[in-house]
């Protein structure tokens, strides 16, 4: 456009004022703008999985405006909670935002003019190899051979063990020895290796080999709770027959209310072990992160709740930021936050209440939010990982309004997501504030680009979701078919847990599950003993790096993810953030960053132009052995107790 358009000016009659068609050269700040604008719709819109679940897994209704607005207001929520906490979680020196160091190492590579070292290259060139080499290759595991995102060789070489296969997949079982050969794999569910600190990707990956090697294996092999009647890693819901659970004997479908008489007369929800445990821990996760903080960064946050109302931070960043630029009146934030509130409870009290959820419990959603957001903000900004308030704020509901699934998942993602929403936005705004944006074109761009993008998430679901004939059920889509959607399954079998069962009936005295509530306790004293050493020992610096809710929750993002995407997330986060960042740090601190930007967006334009080209066509690639999203582990989800009888396993006598 600078190279192109008139400079001519141009006036606006009766008035001072002039304006020019040509922008001026492209540079830095405006880059920066444009990204945080692309950043605030670049995470899934979460309320799109309540309407996926209500038009394709219980075949329900919902009245479009219902669902827009539900859409707009869940994403736009944490705006206000973003303004409350920016002083201490933006300002605050000690709040650094890993994931913000790949973008900052990326514009400086596009922007910063570098002088080619002789027979090497420069951060840019080095950026556009990556970025074109990942293009050409993630054809093979998005289209040719999607087979490769899993590669599990004890299912290949025990092709009628059910163990074997059990310990293997990494789909569908524990995933011992498997591997993948795709930067999506490692990428997509825990975010980039490479963005996440050394210290933290140890915590997780201990986490992770204490529950899938340790505590699974003893639960299972012992028949703990049942634990063979079903799969061994699974996040779908079982009647005590080790069948699905039919849920249409327990949901009135035309109410959307729980039928007592039906749920009498069939069978209590069993879950798999693994889906039990990952419940457990997420308890346990919430609860020792309150502790965490509470314990390790409590005084610090009292300092900087004091520091903050007197504008006493003084590192470089601020220094400048308060310099050049006035900062984001409090009353925007609260003006947008009492704005959203009321579109929020339009949402749901009016429609003919479709949703469920009464005000009251938009307003308990919206104080729980606010309750966790520092927190929760504060691991985030520390460790490159976030605790989720979906179980708590699930639980929470499901006590308060059983037998109504709409209200439990939509007080869900207004808890939830405005909390996670508020941690991006304030991500962003420290991205800014690190490249000196002026914070009022921060928060324009931020509002602009979440009403777009909750604007066109919506509309594209709702189009799949009315033009795909058996959406999100595998079992009728063709071979190759992407529209499986797996974490909307997830989505909708914790509809049923919380939502029409409730948690009184699973987790509580009237449930298989009661003793799962020791986690509570469990996560709020583990913590402890890491703060007693680290006092007693204070020269030992490696005892703080000890994150308990981190390690807690080091599985948490299963079943989702799967356990062959934790064994290629952690092998490239050690070898680069541990092993090359100690042997070749020069190397490391100059092109890290770079290579974990180049590799995303390589998978990023592929993903795209294979869906716009092909898969939108239904052109899902010649069908052979592996086209299938599948590790040929068709024996790991099978049930291994006596008498029980699963489509595709051998019965045991």
């Amino acid at each position: 456009m600078a190279a192109s358009l008139p400079e001519k000016t141009l006036k606006i009659p009766a008035t001072n004022w002039s304006f020019s068609l040509n922008p001026g050269p492209f540079n830095l700040k405006e880059h920066v703008l444009i990204t945080i604008f692309a950043n605030s719709g670049s995470t899934t819109v979460y309320a799109v999985n309540i309407i996926t679940i209500v038009k394709a897994f219980y075949g329900g209704q919902l009245h479009p405006l219902a669902a827009m607005l539900l859409a707009q207001s869940t994403q736009m929520l944490g705006y206000g909670w973003a303004g409350i906490f920016r002083k201490f979680l933006v300002d605050s020196p000690y709040m650094w935002w890993p994931s913000n160091l790949v973008q900052v190492s990326l514009f400086r590579v596009l922007h910063e003019v570098e002088i080619r070292p002789k027979g090497g290259v420069t951060r840019l060139q080095f950026f556009l190899i990556v970025l074109v080499s990942s293009f050409a290759y993630y054809i093979v595991p998005n289209y040719l051979f999607p087979s490769i995102t899993a590669l599990s060789f004890m299912c290949w070489i025990w092709k009628d063990s059910i163990t074997a296969q059990q310990i293997g997949s990494g789909l569908n079982g524990l995933g011992l020895g498997s591997f993948a050969l795709d930067w999506s794999a490692a990428a997509s569910f825990l975010g980039s290796p490479l963005a996440t600190p050394g210290f933290a990707i140890i915590n997780i990956m201990t986490g992770f080999f204490i529950v899938v090697y340790i505590v699974i294996p003893i639960a299972y092999w012992t028949n703990s709770y049942e634990a063979k009647r079903f799969p061994i890693v699974s996040a779908d819901l079982f009647d005590a027959d080790g069948g699905s659970y039919n849920v249409s004997r327990v949901l009135n479908y035309t109410t959307f209310e729980f039928n007592q008489q039906g749920y009498d007369g069939y069978s209590k929800i069993n879950l798999s072990i693994f889906f039990v445990f990952t419940y457990s821990l997420s308890f346990a996760s919430l609860a020792a992160t309150l502790s965490h903080v509470a314990l390790f960064h409590g005084r610090r946050i009292w300092q900087q709740a004091k520091a903050s109302l007197q504008d006493q931070f003084d590192d470089v960043h601020t220094r400048l930021m308060k310099k050049n630029y006035d900062p984001v009146p409090q009353w925007w934030f609260y003006t947008l936050l009492i704005l959203v509130i009321g579109l929020a409870m339009a949402a749901c009290e009016g429609f003919d209440r479709q949703l469920q959820l009464p005000y009251w419990g938009i307003l308990l959603a919206i104080s729980l939010a606010l309750l966790f957001t520092l927190p929760v903000g504060v691991i985030q900004a520390t460790t490159n990982q976030q605790t989720g308030l979906n179980v708590i704020s699930e639980m929470i509901l499901g006590y308060i309004y059983p037998g109504k699934p709409l209200a439990n998942v939509a007080f869900k993602t207004y808890g939830f997501i405005s909390m996670a929403q508020a941690i991006m936005f304030l991500s962003d705004f420290k991205l800014g504030h690190y490249m000196k944006i002026p914070p009022k074109s921060m928060f324009v761009v931020q509002l602009v680009g979440t009403v777009i993008a909750s604007s066109v998430y919506f509309g594209t679901a709702w189009l799949l979701l009315t033009s795909i004939d058996n959406i999100c059920h595998p079992s009728l889509l063709p071979v190759g078919s992407p529209w499986t959607c797996p974490g909307d399954r997830v989505f909708y079998s914790a509809s049923i847990i919380w939502g029409v069962v409730g948690p009184l009936r699973m987790f509580g005295r009237l449930g298989l599950y009661a003793k799962t509530n020791y986690f509570f306790l469990l996560g709020i004293l583990a913590p402890v003993p890491v703060w007693l050493l680290s006092r007693l020992f204070p020269e030992k610096k490696w005892i703080k790096l000890i994150n308990m809710p981190i390690i807690i929750g080091g599985a948490g993002a299963m079943p989702s993810a799967k356990a062959v995407n934790y064994w290629c997330w952690g092998a490239v986060g050690i070898f680069f953030n541990i092993f090359v960042y100690r042997r070749f740090k020069g190397w490391w601190a100059r092109h890290n960053y770079v290579l974990s930007a180049g590799l995303d967006s390589g998978v990023a334009f592929m993903a795209i132009l294979s869906y716009f080209a092909l898969q939108v066509k239904d052109i899902n690639g010649m069908k052979w052995w592996g086209l299938g999203i599948d590790d040929h582990c068709p024996l790991a989800h099978c049930p291994t107790v006596r008498g029980i009888k699963v489509e595709g396993c051998p019965v045991f006598h």
